[in-house]
């Protein structure tokens, strides 16, 4: 009987895991100032007791592939007359804070470059 337990009980498991992949990654699509529209999966999430911010990454689906495909992109959650948007971070401080925190949370999922790096090198 315990064997016949063990299964039964390993069975939802698998069906939840399941289920998880149904789902699939978080898409945003996110229109320019010239009303372009771009998608972007959502990788992280970050509240602090001010703000919420966002860490995207352009999906691999995007018809306009540009520049800057494959770097994080961090927005912030701003509220204005009960509606919420998406808007990049004007301070730098600001900016250099989060970008850490998230670049520390996603550096085992993602590789990424620092740009001064890069302009050193050349």
């Amino acid at each position: 009987m315990s064997d016949e337990n063990e299964k039964e009980l390993e069975t939802p498991e698998e069906e939840t895991e399941e289920n998880e992949d149904e789902y699939g990654p978080d898409i945003l699509t996110l229109v320019d100032d010239d009303g372009v529209e771009h998608e972007f999966e959502v990788v992280d999430t970050l509240n602090t007791e001010e703000n919420e911010y966002f860490a995207l990454i352009p999906t691999e689906d995007a018809e306009n592939v540009s520049d800057e495909d494959g770097q994080l992109v961090i927005l912030k959650v701003v509220q204005e007359n009960d509606e919420e948007f998406l808007e990049p971070i004007e301070d730098e401080d600001e900016f250099n804070q989060i970008s850490e925190i998230f670049m520390d949370r996603l550096e085992e999922y993602y590789d990424f470059e620092d740009d001064e790096e890069d302009s050193e090198e050349k």
